[in-house]
């Protein structure tokens, strides 16, 4: 159980109406569920986190009908207290405060990502039903036993990732595998190909601030010292606290891959690929802002290029890649944030809220856009799943956001496993054409920043056991070290 936030544990009251099932999985069958019985109970809602998304989604849970925003949490107190005042509620520093609150009902989960896993966890021992954001787990092992924990305590969990409430997926669904108008899928190239700046470089750490309480903030990472030039939002760049652009942005995407081009029938990829590394900034962040992985299954491969840089430097335009097999095969208006379905017959073009299907000389075939707000439509489905005590109607049900954020989170042991870059192991492992296109792409790019590729790094292909979310074979062991972390005291997750 977890530590108390005061001396003496007391008792979690849960709610009568609390005890529903387990978490399911949902199908591409799965009907699209958004209205909540009006004759249940509100839903009170703790926001953990009071950042840039949990203000955000605090300001969708105060307008669903059915829900009623009564704590924030936060370890800086003026956060905390900015966002609680928007909702008449009660502003805390500790979580475990809403937790131990029989006023709270639920709570969603907007924290650093290090934290996700643990406050989940913490808040279904409490009895309380859990909305967390994307991704689920800051490594492997743990969000596994989050997916455990909803299970053995019988409450809702939903992930964050919004876009599987939007109307238009089953749409892009059915068209490319009931009515298979583009052929067969022949690979799937995701691409986060969006401009960040460096996060600097300090030469003494920086001072936490004095709003914040540091114990907490860092909670179940370790307290090190700070390098880059702000506390907030640049933890995504730092292994201790992040996970990096792949799980910041990959989620999103390779979620959309999962679902409309595997229809969820790959759970984790079997081999993984990658290369990538920090270039053309010297500054203290630490996960990659080149990062490319190729990642096969027993059907067809899925891609991810991603890069923070511009195509040069000072410049304001993203990169672009092709890997098709002549300039011309590669649809011109490919998006740099989303992916390309490459089928027999054509591509379809999907992105967050819009998609198209164009055939292999561009001509458009079918455009997808559905007039609805996905966060609106996401938080809805959730409230009407706690009210319904059903899993079954989640959207994005926990074990299904387990496996997506675990395609990120593979992708990221790989990269860290990785050693000395060599571009022949890249591509030689690996019988993917598109593959070594999109690896010459990345490469060729830092030819404008000075960048030789052997400053990146790469990981030669790694076997990876769906069922048991392990590696195996060559080099496994090295790859499995980085399948779970070191918890501080007071903050451990342990086996469920």
């Amino acid at each position: 159980m977890k530590p108390s936030s005061n001396e003496i544990t007391r008792p979690i009251q849960r709610r009568s109406f609390l005890g529903g099932i387990a978490a399911g999985i949902a199908t591409a069958a799965t009907p699209l569920r958004v209205h909540a019985s009006a004759s249940n109970d509100e839903v009170r809602i703790a926001i953990l986190g009071a950042g840039g998304k949990g203000s955000q989604l605090a300001s969708y849970f105060a307008k669903a009908s059915g829900a009623k925003v009564v704590m924030v949490a936060d370890p800086d107190s003026q956060r905390a207290e900015k966002t609680a005042a928007l909702y008449q509620a009660k502003a805390v520093k500790d979580l475990r405060k809403a937790l131990d609150s029989p006023d709270v009902d639920a709570v969603v989960i907007a924290t650093c990502d290090h934290w996700h896993c643990l406050a989940a966890i913490w808040a279904l021992e409490a009895g309380k039903d859990v909305y967390v954001e994307k991704p689920l787990g800051h490594n492997q092992w743990e969000g596994r036993q989050v997916v455990r924990a909803a299970a053995k305590h019988g409450q809702i969990v939903q992930l964050g990732t919004q876009q599987r409430s939007d109307p238009m997926q089953s749409q892009i669904r059915e068209f490319l595998h009931q009515e298979k108008a583009l052929g067969d899928i022949q690979y799937v190239q995701a691409n986060r190909l969006g401009l960040r700046g460096p996060v600097g470089k300090r030469t003494s750490p920086l001072p936490f601030p004095k709003d914040v309480d540091q114990e907490l903030w860092f909670g179940p990472a370790a307290i090190q010292p700070i390098y880059r030039n702000q506390l907030q939002y640049d933890w995504h760049w730092d292994w201790n606290t992040g996970t990096g652009e792949m799980g910041n942005w990959g989620v999103h995407i390779l979620d959309d891959v999962r679902n409309v081009a595997y229809q969820d029938s790959q759970d984790l990829p079997d081999r993984i690929t990658v290369g990538g590394g920090r270039v053309g900034w010297n500054d203290a962040g630490q996960t990659p802002n080149v990062h490319f992985a190729l990642l096969e299954t027993k059907t067809f491969p899925t891609m991810i290029a991603l890069s923070n840089l511009p195509t040069r430097p000072k410049e304001k335009s993203a990169w672009a890649i092709n890997t098709a097999s002549s300039p011309d095969a590669w649809p011109p208006n490919a998006p740099g944030s989303g992916y390309v379905i490459a089928c027999e017959g054509g591509f379809f073009l999907g992105q967050r809220g819009n998609g198209q299907a164009v055939d292999h000389d561009g001509k458009v075939i079918r455009k997808f856009h559905v007039d609805a707000n996905m966060i609106t439509l996401h938080v809805e489905n959730f409230i009407a799943a706690v009210q319904e005590r059903d899993s079954s109607i989640l959207n994005a049900p926990i074990e299904n956001g387990h496996f997506s954020t675990g395609w990120c989170n593979l992708a990221n042991v790989a990269f860290r496993a990785g050693g000395a870059f060599s571009q022949e192991e890249l591509t030689s492992q690996a019988e993917v054409p598109e593959w070594n296109r999109l690896v010459n792409g990345m490469t060729s790019h830092l030819t404008e920043y000075g960048v030789d590729a052997k400053a990146l790094k790469s990981c030669p292909t790694l076997a990876h056991d769906a069922n048991t979310e392990t590696f195996t074979g060559a080099n496994s062991n090295e790859a499995n070290r980085f399948l779970r972390r070191e918890y501080r005291h007071g903050y451990e997750i342990k086996s469920t």
